[in-house]
């Protein structure tokens, strides 16, 4: 989108093979002209205001890095409020400043959790200090000793009725509250999340809005014990986040600070369900799982514009000595790695997009108190969660080997993504638990099949087990593995299959729990096949849509080949297994990518282009949208602080005496 250094476009001639509108594949992939609008506004504000500067990052020491995303975040809400931004607007602003920091729990967790779980009395009275950031909220509920357990969690509450008030209190080493962001040194509130006990009877988790610190001076309050947890993996990267440790002794809390939309306790220590079903927490559950599958695709196709970018300028070797060297990106290996993982970022932004329509959808079923869906909706969440993240955290660090040596500077920008995209494969669930719960919820709609009950949503083709257990493959040339109805056949048979013969293994063990102990990592599979499969049909559908172009559509049509394919490819042995191809279709297919690939190769660089990011959001030297990537690469270095100065810090004391044999040496042996 722009350049720096030099006034000619290096990657011209790669943007002049594309055979579709760039402009038209970027208002398929942000969805509409608005949004392309809106996101490039709010990426050129943010990469022409020198305040959001982020080229030093990774230089800073954590201090100064602390105090340059507090800077950040004042002057955003500053430019948001003198600009009247809509929500919108201010929500992309905020994705485009790209340095994690407390507002991104405040607006992400806090707010929405009071939202969801506060009685319309209390958002009344503590929204509005939320919205105008007059408090500032995190969200405490991991602990020291129990994360991904939440039933396990052991800060208490306990109701005093004779002071009308909770008392919060760490009772051990282990329930001291750990990683919250935003908690080490910024937030004056958070929703804390303990058990709840009063007339002696433990009634499990609940939350709590607890203030922390004092609003005159940020002192933490009398009984409350606070600060960071320390330094995180890379430099820079999440470092930027106040992740903190939290301790209670004995904190008094007036009962109304209770969230108590679907429970709450009297004045007199009576424990009262609402009329207010408890389903309705899913909703806030499907939101948050689908911004998280939506940063997915975006630092997805953050790190794939950088690889393919970079391997269109880089050249090694030729096919003749004394000869011209050949691009990177014309080698079949790089295609092979790089062009699965473009595919990958495309269908992760079109299945984030269907999960904005399924939070929209379970919202108005839960307001017509209609629950039939939910199960389903909740493991689908789980596993586009669990799936898409750890895809997105392996294909970062596989672009940045894709970068050769140059991916593993800093100014590549690949191990600062890497290294702030990676919590996500545990934050708000840990992968391999989540995917636990998909299945069980498969064996569940499994056993559930012989009664005549039928599946929804996602796992509806399940009802169709008579064809699916046993219809046959017609491929029989590479071309039939262009046909999405071929393709989305074989991925349900081969999902419904697996679960299948999963659940049959299970009923032979001596007992359920049994089964499912010993089968888990059969588990795991079942359930990475169904989501798989989730995936690959939503990218069908949305080529079923009206697509502006027969160009754009051409090339989405391709990825959705290669993104399915590649998967056939890499998990032959689960196709072949269940019998839903041959070896000779499998063949075929792999025949039929390589060709894919092909045709892909002349619009990779404006396949990235579409995404539609600033240098300036890219931070990468490597991915400049102009190429001109040495004469950045050379700049870059002497930015160091280590370049500062020409003789080093130490050379008297240590480099001097060793290369002069003056080194003060024991006369002792």
């Amino acid at each position: 989108m722009e350049g720096a250094i030099g006034e000619v476009d290096h990657l011209a001639g790669e943007r002049a093979t594309a055979q579709f509108d760039v402009d038209r594949m970027k208002v398929a992939w942000a969805g509409s002209r608005h949004a392309v609008d809106v996101a490039d506004r709010m990426a050129r504000l943010v990469a022409s205001d020198p305040v959001f500067r982020k080229d030093n990052r990774t230089m800073l020491p954590r201090t100064e890095l602390f105090k340059d995303t507090l800077k950040k975040a004042a002057h955003a809400w500053k430019r948001i409020v003198e600009l009247r931004l809509t929500e919108e607007e201010a929500n992309l602003l905020r994705l485009y400043v790209d340095q994690p920091g407390y507002v991104d729990l405040h607006w992400g967790m806090f707010v929405p959790a009071i939202k969801g779980q506060g009685t319309e009395e209390q958002q009344k009275k503590w929204l509005p200090l939320a919205y105008k950031f007059q408090i500032i909220g995190c969200y405490a509920q991991t602990e020291l000793g129990h994360g991904s357990n939440v039933q396990g969690l052991e800060t208490t509450a306990t109701f005093d009725p004779k002071t009308d008030e909770f008392v919060i209190h760490s009772p051990t080493l282990t329930s001291s509250k750990w990683w919250p962001g935003g908690l080490g040194k910024a937030s004056t509130h958070a929703i804390v999340y303990a058990r709840l006990i009063t007339e002696g009877k433990d009634y499990g988790i609940h939350g709590f809005i607890v203030q922390l610190r004092s609003l005159e001076d940020h002192y933490p309050l009398p009984g409350v014990t606070l600060g960071d947890i320390g330094g995180k993996f890379g430099s820079g990267a999440y470092n930027s986040m106040d992740n903190g440790v939290l301790r209670f002794d004995h904190v008094r809390i007036p009962r109304d600070q209770m969230l108590m939309r679907l429970s709450q306790v009297t004045k007199e220590g009576k424990y009262v369900h609402s009329d207010v079903p408890k389903q309705l927490l899913y909703g806030t559950m499907v939101y948050v799982r689908q911004t998280i599958v939506a940063d997915a695709s975006k630092g997805l196709s953050r790190a794939v514009c950088i690889a393919v970018r970079y391997s269109a300028i880089r050249k090694q070797f030729g096919s003749q000595v004394g000869g011209p060297e050949t691009q990177v990106l014309n080698y079949k290996t790089q295609q092979s790695r790089l062009f699965p993982l473009l595919a990958s970022a495309y269908a992760f932004r079109f299945v984030g997009e269907w999960l904005k329509w399924l939070y929209t959808d379970v919202t108005h079923k839960l307001e017509a108190k209609d629950f039939s869906t939910l199960q389903e909706a909740h493991a689908c969440t789980a596993g586009l969660k669990a799936v898409t993240t750890s895809v997105t955290s392996d294909a970062i660090e596989e672009c940045r080997k894709l970068c050769g040596g140059h991916g593993y500077l800093n100014s590549s920008g690949l191990p600062e993504l890497f290294a702030v995209y990676v919590p996500a494969c545990t934050y708000e669930g840990d992968n391999v638990v989540l995917l636990l719960q998909v299945a069980r919820f498969l064996m569940k709609t499994v056993s559930q099949l012989a009664s005549g009950k039928q599946p929804v949503g996602t796992t509806a083709y399940m009802g169709n087990i008579q064809y699916l257990m046993q219809c046959t493959c017609g491929v029989t040339t590479a071309e039939d593995w262009l046909n999405p109805a071929a393709i989305k056949e074989v991925f349900e048979a081969r999902a419904l299959r697996m679960a299948v013969n999963c659940a049959q293994n299970i009923s032979k063990a001596p007992s359920q729990e049994e089964g499912f102990y010993e089968l888990s990592p059969d588990l795991l599979e079942v359930a990475v096949a169904h989501i798989q499969m989730i995936i690959v049909t939503k990218f069908i559908e949305k080529l079923e849509q009206d697509i502006p172009g027969e160009g754009v559509k051409a090339q989405l049509r391709n990825l959705c080949n290669v993104y399915a394919l590649h998967l056939l490819h890499k998990h032959l042995g689960d196709f072949l297994a269940t019998g839903c191809i041959t070896a000779r279709q499998g063949a075929l297919a792999n025949q039929q990518l390589g060709r894919l690939y092909a045709q892909v190769r002349p619009n990779a660089v404006a396949l990235v282009d579409a995404f539609n990011y600033t240098d300036h959001y890219l931070g990468s030297v490597l991915g400049r949208y102009d190429g001109d990537v040495y004469p950045a690469l050379y700049e870059e270095a002497w930015k160091d602080p280590l370049n500062r100065t020409v003789v080093p810090d130490g050379y008297h004391d240590y480099l001097r005496p060793l290369l002069k044999q003056q080194l003060n040496l024991s006369s002792r042996l």
